[in-house]
């Protein structure tokens, strides 16, 4: 197939395009590298510089479908300034998502989130749980999904969306290219302990060590980004006129703080200190997907689940 990806310079739209280019697919990157990087689009794939609002002179090329990574994707941000990401995420994927009804391109992958659901009242969290977004960030992804079940009904959409989890680790392409981690502000938990074994921060922060957990950090679902990219491709395909399908992305097991804090000792052989604090505001003890739906319906499973895996091929991208 013809394919747009758009954020396809990014962390995991870069890796998805790698394995679309390597199962034979014409692919097209849209971005903007504001937060991406123009040498992590993979070869092979055409590259055009600009953002989703431009996406129509693109699309008129003609193309089979879109996968769609361009995003705000900052919690902290989002808070602080809430209208660029209604604007650039809501408003960008209207733009979107007009330039596909206009040119006839009717199947769409979208990146979603799991802070659509906000703080879940059970785990693991089913698609069919109640969606509480708590932040500007969750908001506005949420506003999409919804958009796309609306396009769907109205226009002949084939739409899915796939909520991540925590996405770690890193890609080795067929040709030895490896799609990892870069970003300028880096919230993720696994690249900012490794930064302490590479002497780039002098500790980690822990908040909170009093939660209702085996030991009392927090426990989040962590899932490969090789296996997240794999879904992507099943999606595609998965894609149905007329019909908005939701699916959680995640391993279905969950690593506390302390966990992942010791894998990345074991695997980099640096102490890694870690600086103990109170616990910060809206963060949920436990975070685990169910990723039963898409196991049954498209037959996708975690094949990289072990943390010491994920942890293993970031710190390897970090120090090649």
């Amino acid at each position: 197939m013809k394919l747009l990806v758009t954020g396809g310079a990014g962390y995991i739209g870069s890796a998805v395009a790698a394995q679309l280019v390597e199962t034979g697919h014409e692919v097209t990157v849209l971005d903007d590298l504001s937060t991406g990087h123009a040498d992590a689009v993979p070869l092979g794939a055409a590259f055009v510089e600009g953002s989703i609002t431009e996406a129509a002179g693109v699309l008129e090329r003609g193309f089979d479908g879109v996968l769609h990574f361009a995003a705000r994707s900052l919690v902290g941000e989002s808070v602080e300034k809430p209208g660029l990401y209604w604007a650039g995420n809501l408003g960008g994927t209207l733009a979107l998502l007009e330039a596909m009804r206009v040119n006839g391109v009717r199947r769409i992958v979208f990146s979603s989130t799991a802070a659509t659901y906000g703080e879940p009242e059970s785990t693991p969290i089913l698609e069919t749980d109640p969606t509480r977004p708590t932040n500007p960030y969750g908001a506005s992804k949420l506003a999409v999904d919804t958009t796309l079940t609306a396009f769907a009904g109205l226009h002949g959409l084939g739409a899915v969306s796939l909520r991540y989890f925590n996405v770690a680790g890193a890609y080795t392409a067929a040709d030895g290219r490896v799609y990892g981690e870069r970003h300028a502000v880096e919230t993720h938990l696994i690249p900012n302990v490794l930064a302490v074994a590479l002497g780039r921060r002098e500790s980690v922060n822990v908040f909170g060590t009093d939660y209702p957990t085996p030991d009392g950090t927090c426990v989040r679902d962590y899932i490969h980004v090789a296996d997240l990219a794999r879904a992507h491709l099943l999606a595609l395909d998965a894609c149905a006129t007329g019909t908005h399908k939701i699916y959680n992305l995640g391993s279905g097991t969950g690593f506390s703080v302390q966990q992942v804090i010791s894998v990345c000792r074991e695997v980099t052989g640096h102490p890694i200190p870690a600086v103990v604090g109170g616990r910060r505001s809206g963060d949920p003890a436990v975070l685990v997907a169910s990723s039963e739906r898409i196991q049954r319906e498209l037959g996708w499973k975690a094949e990289r689940a072990g943390l010491h895996d994920i942890v293993a091929d970031a710190w390897s991208a970090l120090t090649r």
